[in-house]
């Protein structure tokens, strides 16, 4: 049965700018998330920190142009905000260069923080964060709070530990994966499998976490809920970028399952968004119902 009334997910995590060789755009897994949600009707907000200068300054102006609160975001003076060098290959596909330490690294938490990650239907959050110590801190303390977390593993080499990631996948009760991150996960918890399938069922059995979503790129993706199998194999588009699809994929998976719609009509309608955010440029492109609705009559 479809949940009527509005929910409310709090997300924890990056807040920075996507610099690519002709322009910047602002982002951070977390922030697209939050963003995403909010543009589909969820009261969405970010826990997160930014430098006390222009970047940080736009970036609110940004959040709140969007009429999402920017309450949660905390402002340092000794760290810049954040920054990551994004390449572009000739696929589409990015590689990132983000540089550390930035303000988003030093997250600290007080009693406003934790009552809204308490009272919130759902916590998102990502394994970068955890890459410095305060901000990892930080996470671990509102973990216990939360009702309902969602992972998004997000695998940033060398900004991750085994040890960090499997705690955090122990501790989530949804997990986002995309195929490379599902076969490297897999290896570094001596899987015995090489099916993709097998491998999804054995991290979902050793994490005891009952729903776990895995991307494939272009050919689709994988949802495993409560014991069942649901696929979409994709849609085709002309990539331009890829940054923030598997953003956008999640968010509005996570909204439409928690609404109470069905595991593979969901997956049906994320696959379809997911492919026109790496149609378009930038993270957070905006989508119309219409849009998506006729582009999946393709």
């Amino acid at each position: 049965m479809e949940k009527k009334y509005k929910l409310n997910i709090v997300c924890f995590g990056e807040i920075l700018w996507d610099v690519f060789p002709t322009h910047k755009k602002i982002g951070g897994a977390p922030l697209n998330v939050a963003l995403r949600m909010n543009s589909v009707g969820v009261s969405s907000s970010i826990i997160s920190k930014i430098g006390n200068d222009e970047n940080g300054k736009e970036i609110i102006e940004y959040i709140e142009d969007h009429n999402m609160s920017s309450e949660l975001i905390q402002i340092d003076s000794d760290y810049k905000t954040g920054v990551v060098h994004v390449m572009i290959n000739e696929k589409g596909n990015a590689s990132y260069d983000i540089h550390y330490p930035s303000a988003w690294d030093k997250i600290s938490i007080n009693g406003t923080i934790e009552q809204q990650v308490s009272e919130a239907d759902a916590f998102v959050l990502g394994s970068l964060i955890c890459r410095d110590e305060i901000s990892r801190a930080s996470l671990f303390s509102l973990l216990d709070k939360a009702k309902y977390k969602i992972l998004d593993a997000n695998l940033r080499s060398p900004y991750y530990t085994t040890d960090v990631l499997i705690e955090l996948m122990n501790k989530a009760d949804f997990i986002k994966l995309n195929d490379e991150e599902l076969v490297e996960i897999s290896k570094k918890m001596d899987s015995p499998y090489n099916s993709f399938e097998q491998n999804i069922k054995f991290i979902a059995e050793r994490t005891n976490t009952k729903q776990i979503c895995v991307t494939k790129g272009a050919f689709g993706a994988v949802l495993f809920s409560d014991g069942k199998f649901y696929y979409n194999s994709g849609y085709f588009v002309n990539v331009v970028d890829t940054v923030g699809a598997g953003d956008s994929f999640l968010a509005t998976l996570i909204v439409r399952l928690l609404r109470g719609k069905s595991p593979q009509k969901s997956l049906n309608y994320v696959c379809a968004i997911g492919a026109l955010v790496a149609a378009s440029e930038g993270a957070n492109p905006q989508i119309s119902e219409k849009e998506i609705k006729k582009f999946m009559m393709i």
